[in-house]
């Protein structure tokens, strides 16, 4: 606008034509008047944001809470709040004129697509001139960074007798050894003699039989592998190998297990908080292409189970646990890249996420699963917890279906 009035004005005095000289004129009074406009009465204002909820799930939808305080006797004019959003996106809030006393708020809503940080602000508030142009700008609010943690499937964990995984996991703990005496009931045909109870049979008609528990699943070990090959499906692939620990975590913890997370990279998470750690965790993950670290000894006492997450079975995380010395675990391998066809494997296939439900559904012997993410971090759902013994010769209880 100066440069036109600037051309404006020498063209009239080449020309000698008076108009152009108003119109120069009136060209330069606009810049003037418009930088004076937005210097003058700039709003005076204190803005406080609020992020519901403090860690975000991929696929589900933040809030953003802004609240504007006025500040300084005069009234505050109008505004514009301007917030950028991640790296595409900006919100844009208009504030009209604030008298003394008065505080208004304002809000937006933060899709989140992927997992990892996500950072908002700093926060600007503007002014400009009905023209555009001059604006004055100034930060109101720093910058904040905002987790957003890989989606969580609520798995049903195995029981004792239920599924092929819950199969193996009886005839293990068979093989351990019987437990504390349960209760006494009649011989039948096929038990062994060493269990009666000539002392309970002398004072009863009928033969007395020793029925002994049987510990159930009492802790699970989740081993991410962070070591994948170039390319875009390594990528993808990673990502589910993500949700899938995230899962797998999540529903142990949430029944009561003993859990701990650990990957090649070196992570070890434990503790009556592993959950919402983990999460914490697989939100800032990462490919990590070092060698692996080893994993030391799970210090765990009772049945276990291992839950291998890497790319195939090939891998060196599940070839060195193949060699596992402790015979109340379970190694169980969920791989991203398929199952390869091997007799005795209990392996669960996690090309797609719907193939992981299903794998880890067919592997526990339960219902449907509900392939509908959830809150990580909510704790007002009841779950039960997985029974520490189960009688000897009876089958082990399902969970409760949850939708």
């Amino acid at each position: 606008m100066l440069v036109a009035a600037v051309l404006t004005a020498v063209v009239g005095r080449v020309f000698a034509i008076l108009e152009l000289f108003v119109i120069a004129a009136a060209l330069g009074a606009a810049v003037l008047l418009a930088y004076l406009t937005v210097r003058l009465r700039t709003p005076e204002v204190s803005v406080h944001r609020w992020i519901r909820p403090s860690v975000l799930t991929a696929g589900d939808v933040g809030r953003v809470e802004l609240v504007v305080h006025r500040q300084g006797r005069h009234r505050s004019p109008g505004f514009e709040l301007l917030e950028p959003v991640g790296d595409t996106r900006t919100a844009r809030m208009g504030v009209t004129p604030l008298p003394e006393g008065v505080q208004v708020s304002a809000g937006y809503r933060v899709p989140t697509e992927r997992r990892g940080r996500l950072t908002i602000g700093p926060l600007h508030a503007a002014r400009h001139d009905v023209l555009g142009l001059a604006q004055w700008r100034r930060i109101v609010t720093e910058a904040e960074e905002v987790l957003v943690a890989p989606r969580a499937y609520l798995l049903e964990m195995p029981s004792l007798g239920q599924g092929a995984l819950g199969r193996h996991l009886l005839a293990t703990a068979r093989r351990l050894g019987a437990g504390e005496f349960h209760s006494l009931r009649d011989y039948v045909d096929g038990d062994e003699p060493r269990t009666i109870s000539w002392r309970a049979s002398a004072r009863s008609e009928e033969l007395k039989v020793r029925q002994h528990s049987i510990e159930g699943l009492r802790r699970c070990l989740v081993l991410l592998d962070q070591q994948v090959g170039p390319g875009e499906d390594a990528a993808e692939g990673f990502e589910r190998a993500v949700i899938a620990a995230a899962s797998v975590v999540h529903s142990s913890d949430r029944v009561g297990l003993t859990t701990r997370f650990v990957t090649t990279g070196g992570a070890d998470v434990r503790g009556p908080d592993v959950a919402s750690q983990t999460l914490h965790l697989l939100a800032r993950i990462d490919i990590d292409p070092s060698p692996p670290i080893a994993i030391d000894r799970d210090p765990g006492e009772g049945l276990g189970l291992v839950v291998v997450i890497t790319a195939n079975a090939d891998s060196g995380p599940w070839s060195a646990l193949h060699r596992l010395g402790d015979p109340t675990l379970t190694r169980v391998g969920v791989f991203t890249d398929g199952v390869a066809r091997r007799v005795g494997m209990l392996a669960v296939d996690a090309s797609s996420e719907t193939r992981f439900l299903d794998g880890w559904e067919l592997l526990a012997g339960v219902g449907r699963l509900d392939a509908t993410a959830r809150d990580p971090l909510r704790r007002d759902e009841h779950l039960p917890t997985i029974n520490s013994t189960v009688p000897r010769g009876e089958p082990a209880p399902l969970l409760a279906e949850h939708p």
